[in-house]
């Protein structure tokens, strides 16, 4: 299982992260930096596999809740000024995750043409919309490119159309439409006028 993708650059700041255990905020910082802290102190010769620390887990402060957690490791690849590292468990390839990451990085290039770092600041939601396509609940759900690249393209114009559809009360009159008539939807109150009557 993937327990957690993390984008950080060379000076540790986290530009995604994503975790797929549950775990408070104060341990997502304290497990950003300490692998920030172990990844960025490794030569760029040495192999892109690290085993974590004995102890290490998603427990209050970046510790093992218990002695029966799985053992977990960080595999990373360093791209210019950003690190994309996977914390994932025994169960998961290396390699696998290796190809992974490389999909990831060439979706969001093909996304955003050249993406950089500001790339992933401003447009943090469709970054995630895009991990989605290749991860969910910590599984991997994809890895071909050109597939992923479809899935997000629909994401996006299912977005759009729900945007210029006019909203909400757009959205909520098309998904009501199957179950009521045209003019039993148009005889429901509006939220406005609920409101006014004290409900």
């Amino acid at each position: 299982m993937i327990h957690a993708v993390l984008i950080f650059n060379n000076s540790g700041k986290p530009r995604l992260s994503k975790f797929y255990s549950p775990s408070s905020p104060k341990t997502r910082a304290a497990i950003v930096q300490r692998i920030f802290t172990l990844v960025s102190a490794r030569d760029d010769t040495l192999c892109n596999f690290v085993e974590l620390p004995a102890g290490f887990g998603f427990g209050d402060h970046g510790e093992k809740e218990d002695v029966e957690q799985e053992d977990l490791r960080v595999i990373y690849r360093h791209y210019a000024t950003l690190y994309f590292a996977f914390v994932v468990d025994q169960s998961e390839s290396e390699l696998g995750i290796l190809d992974l990451i490389q999909v990831f990085v060439e979706s969001l290039d093909r996304c955003f043409e050249n993406v950089c770092e500001l790339d992933l600041i401003f447009h943090f939601d469709e970054v995630h919309t895009l991990l989605s396509c290749l991860i969910t609940g910590g599984l991997v759900l994809d890895t071909s490119l050109d597939s992923v690249q479809a899935t997000f393209r629909a994401q996006q114009q299912a977005k759009k159309a729900s945007q210029s559809a006019g909203g909400f009360g757009a959205g909520l009159s098309g998904a009501a439409g199957g179950l009521l008539g045209g003019t039993e939807w148009d005889r429901l109150p509006g939220f406005g006028a609920l409101g006014r009557r004290g409900r």
